[in-house]
């Protein structure tokens, strides 16, 4: 399976990961925050009494996602299949002067088929979020609709689903890249995506946007480049 592979890999990116893909992430933040109107929460206001806000970065990684949301919420959760991925998310919200009730992330995994409901994230702490989160994950997944029904469950009814990928492309790595064994799925299609969205129970308002990120990668056997084309979409739990 994927998650075997994806957790491998991972953790051995890990340490590097931030610094080798700085620009991007920032990049990532910078569209994120663009876009709060769009994914369409009713966040934080530090000017008003606003209630709680929480966030679930699935497959979080190093916390891009959450750093780039977390001024907006009360509390964002990471859950992600590698231990050191968790680790360098835990290091930066250290670092950030963040307290572990306002971000923290897990070493697990949600989408084991066999494991509908994993009894270390079965509490209330890993339930009811206002909004749940996939950067960049979803095509590194094995069932990406089992993955959507999964964090949909997890969301507070009103809650929203947010996923950010890519649009469909060729193929990004030779099979000499260890990379390559992570990639189960070469993009998806506003329809394909709506149509997960809607099945999981989260197709109320969906909309999808093409953000301004592009990727673009060549090999060494493959010196042309493939454009890969960066969505955010959104819906609402029904």
């Amino acid at each position: 399976m994927a998650s075997e592979q994806n957790k491998e890999y991972f953790n051995n990116e890990a340490a590097a990961y931030d610094a080798k893909h700085a620009n991007t992430l920032d990049r990532i933040v910078e569209e994120l925050r663009a876009r709060l109107d769009f994914i369409g929460v009713d966040w934080v206001d530090e000017d008003a009494d606003s209630g709680s806000v929480r966030l679930l970065d699935y497959a979080c990684g190093t916390g891009v996602v959450s750093r780039a949301l977390a001024p907006y919420t009360t509390q964002c959760v990471g859950i992600d299949l590698s231990e050191n991925m968790v680790a360098q998310y835990n290091t930066r919200a250290e670092n950030q002067g963040l307290a572990r009730d306002e971000m923290y992330a897990y070493q697990g995994n949600l989408l084991d088929p066999n494991d509908p409901d994993p009894r270390e994230f079965s509490g209330f702490d890993f339930h009811h979020f206002d909004i749940a989160v996939v950067g960049l994950g979803f095509h590194h997944f094995d069932d990406p609709a089992l993955a959507a029904q999964r964090l949909v469950e997890r969301l507070r009814p009103g809650g929203v689903l947010l996923i950010l990928d890519f649009l469909p492309h060729g193929k990004v790595a030779d099979d000499s890249h260890a990379a390559s064994h992570t990639i189960t799925h070469h993009g998806f299609s506003e329809e394909q995506v709506k149509k997960i969205f809607q099945d999981a129970g989260a197709g109320k308002d969906f909309a999808l946007e093409t953000i301004g990120i592009a990727f673009n990668k060549a090999t060494e056997n493959r010196p042309e480049e493939v454009r890969r084309q960066v969505f955010l979409a959104r819906g609402t739990k029904d």
